[in-house]
């Protein structure tokens, strides 16, 4: 046995450096079907991630139930937004980034972090505040798919909401600057305004 070892690795050596046609062809076409199913795959991943289905697997209880009763849901057309809308960057590079950070959300869901109303209560104004930065950075980009400022008739809108809009143009202002609340219940601000927590407050 011992001795046939050797002339086995010696003429696979022999193959590998100079296989023959059939198996270049084989082997072409295992990484051709390869790729196609790995594609196939990788999109079909996507696609089941960036559903309300996949979101409330996990937020059934606490962001979910809220966002069931917020104006992107609730419409008067029905034209609405679903979560990934407002939460999944629509273009490649900036969704797999944020694809890589949700997998550590979906890790402090699973090993009980946020795994109740109570506890994502706790981590609602750190999880919030964390969101309104990516917005910001971007320039609210997940909500400029759906609203157009240049689009915007501002006669048809209320005073106020005129007036702030313009701020767009004028004052570099983006949307998340004023619609915090638009989604989901805002956390408790007092922490974030007056500087103290909620175990601090005075009863």
């Amino acid at each position: 046995m011992s001795e046939k070892k050797p002339n086995f690795i010696v003429r696979f050596w022999h193959w590998f450096r100079k296989p023959s046609r059939m198996a270049v062809g084989t082997i072409i076409t295992l990484a051709f079907i390869g790729g196609i199913l790995s594609w196939v795959g990788f999109n079909y991943g996507l696609e089941k991630t960036n559903t309300e289905q996949f979101c409330a697997s996990c937020h059934m209880n606490d962001a979910y139930p809220e966002y069931l009763h917020s104006a992107h849901y609730q419409t008067r057309t029905g034209v609405g937004a679903s979560c990934p809308d407002c939460h999944v960057p629509h273009e490649f590079g900036p969704k797999m980034k944020r694809k890589i950070i949700a997998a550590k959300e979906v890790y402090a869901h699973y090993t009980g972090k946020v795994d109740t109303l109570e506890k994502f209560n706790a981590h609602r104004l750190e999880m919030a505040e964390r969101e309104w930065a990516r917005m910001k950075a971007n320039d609210s980009q997940e909500c400029r798919n759906c609203h157009n400022v240049d689009r915007m008739n501002f006669s048809e809108q209320r005073s106020v909401a005129a007036k702030m809009h313009e701020k767009i143009k004028t004052e570099g202002k983006t949307c998340i600057d004023c619609h915090k609340g638009i989604a989901h219940q805002l956390p408790d601000m007092r922490e974030v305004e007056f500087g103290f927590k909620k175990e601090e407050q005075v009863k």
